[in-house]
């Protein structure tokens, strides 16, 4: 590390965006002037992660290494400690400057293929309601949707009639959203790991009809469900759907023990274990056949680092957004992140990550502001 390169400290703020979303930012200062930001939203988990960053970022400030993610991490400590190597490639383009992307070898003048997730936005929880926010993401120039149906079922339901009652309703939301969607446009759905490994298999029965591009996350992913998830996957490729998961993963390891589950695998910039593990992931998970599409649900700084890694990405497929949830997505960063024209967007051509946080916008929205500096 020269002197130019050393960290001088770094600032966790939480950001309150709406009545049910955090966005939380990490900012390096470092000698030379120069910042670096990178995005540790983890949202409800707020206080371990605070924990986390006040444990090891002091440490890491003095060069000491991070975590190598080929062993498990816990969540909230691989978030700080992806949002540290992410801010710290954006100081490094910057000084550069050059996009993040260019540092990667990709090309900056690409379009990358999004679409669009319309849970948050979707208030109105009715079958009507989600058919008219897959509606409004349609009339943005979306051809692919993602919703959350399921509501009503926990993994405590099975296949009973309380359990088949609540898939009813998730069933009802998909059916409403295919209807006005036609036929070929792409949707998926997303069940947050709600589904019993009963319930599941009449889940897999009941959505051949809706023609899903893929279904994400039915059921807890652990090595215990690791069979199940394969089964499943058969199942539902007879059908020609693809699954879909592994969000909340990191490190290239933690998704390879799981290749032979999902024909998807969603690693996000917020988790993955930072720039390069997502390039090592993207290189391990190409190899296998298995399509690399990003999570990347939450704000703009996530968001921006997840369109250059796409341009690098080996087995990339589309990237995520959170449509429409909110205005800060794109009044919150300076310049705003690149509009979605026809389900796709540009790159940020400024240097690094290519946009700094409105200050002015966060301090008012910031419900904590912590700095920490090298511990001696």
């Amino acid at each position: 590390m020269t002197a130019a390169d050393r960290i001088e400290s770094a600032r966790l703020r939480v950001l309150r965006i709406t009545d049910k979303t955090r966005w939380v930012f990490l900012e390096l200062a470092f000698a030379s002037g120069t910042k670096g930001l990178g995005e540790a939203s983890l949202n409800g988990q707020e206080r371990l992660l605070v924990d986390a960053a006040l444990q090891h970022l002091p440490i890491w400030l003095t060069g000491a290494p991070t975590p190598d993610f080929e062993r498990p991490v816990p969540l909230p400590l691989a978030t700080i400690a992806t949002a540290f190597d992410v801010a710290r490639c954006d100081a490094a383009a910057r000084r550069e400057g050059k996009p993040l992307a260019a540092t990667l070898g990709a090309r900056v003048g690409v379009r990358i293929p999004l679409y669009a997730n319309i849970n948050r936005r979707t208030r109105d929880r009715t079958p009507a309601g989600h058919a008219a926010s897959a509606a409004d993401a349609l009339a943005a120039g979306f051809e692919a949707v993602k919703i959350a149906p399921f509501d009503e079922v926990s993994p405590a339901l099975t296949d009973d009639a309380e359990g088949r009652a609540a898939l009813e309703r998730g069933l009802e939301r998909i059916a409403a959203v295919r209807r006005g969607l036609g036929s070929d446009r792409r949707l998926m759905v997303d069940c947050h790991w709600r589904f019993a490994p009963d319930l599941a298999w009449r889940l897999v029965e009941a959505v051949r009809e809706h023609a899903l591009y893929w279904l994400e996350c039915p059921v807890a992913e652990t090595q215990a469900n690791l069979s199940l998830l394969a089964q499943l996957r058969r199942k539902l490729n007879a059908s020609g759907t693809l699954l879909a998961g592994l969000e909340e993963f990191s490190g290239a390891p933690a998704f390879l023990a799981f290749a032979d589950a999902y024909d998807v695998m969603m690693p996000d910039m917020k988790y993955v274990g930072g720039v390069d593990e997502m390039l090592r992931t993207g290189r391990a998970l190409a190899e296998r056949g298995i399509a690399v599409s990003p999570h990347n649900p939450t704000g703009p700084v996530c968001h921006a680092a997840s369109l250059h890694l796409s341009a690098a990405l080996p087995g990339f497929g589309m990237l995520e957004v959170q449509f429409d949830e909110t205005p800060l997505f794109f009044d919150l960063g300076r310049p705003a992140v690149p509009g979605f024209i026809g389900g796709t967007s540009e790159l940020p051509i400024a240097a690094g990550l290519g946009l700094d946080l409105d200050e002015e916008r966060a301090e008012r929205l910031c419900v904590l502001d912590l700095t920490l500096r090298p511990s001696l």
